[in-house]
């Protein structure tokens, strides 16, 4: 699902240069209603800190996040398990926008139940980056030098280039 972004807000949606897996719509390109649009990006790769354990004990820790609709902000209040507690909700939702982690594709709210307490908090920081912020990208400052740069949230290991 592409859609074409307003000109001005063309700059939050372009990927890092030298981040691998930040792009799985496409990226900048051409859009069905003409040549050299820029396209809004819905899906955002990840890599959690931790991973998702599965019953055979393989750890799962590169995934995709899409955008959220209201739609999927929405169902989550009448499920009976947000009812009754309301800190569910963030497990309903995020379990709603991740469209894979690892090689598991239908992730429901029972896979983010089993995450470990960092990796549900690093995808709830995640959700809102990329929902409220339009990005994945953090400004940083370097504790030595005081030197400000941007890393992304979205994966890869320190070090890596």
């Amino acid at each position: 699902m592409r859609k074409t972004m307003p000109s001005q807000a063309r700059q939050a949606a372009q990927p890092l240069p030298g981040v691998p897996g930040q792009d799985h719509t496409g990226g900048q390109g051409e859009s069905a209603g003409g040549a050299g649009r820029d396209t809004l990006r819905t899906e955002f790769a990840f890599e959690l800190p931790r991973g998702y354990v599965d019953e055979s004990g393989t750890v799962h820790r590169h995934g995709v996040m899409r955008l959220a609709t209201a739609r999927d902000e929405l169902i989550p209040l009448r499920d009976d398990r947000v009812r009754e507690n309301s800190a569910y909700l963030s497990v309903v939702l995020v379990a709603r926008v991740i469209t894979r982690i690892g090689t598991i594709e239908d992730v429901h709210a029972g896979i983010v139940e089993d995450l470990f307490a960092s990796d549900l908090a690093f995808l709830q920081d995640f959700y809102r980056r990329i929902n409220a912020e339009g990005h994945t990208r953090a400004a940083v400052t370097c504790p030595s030098c005081q030197e400000h740069f941007a890393v992304d949230l979205a994966g890869g290991r320190l070090g890596e280039s």
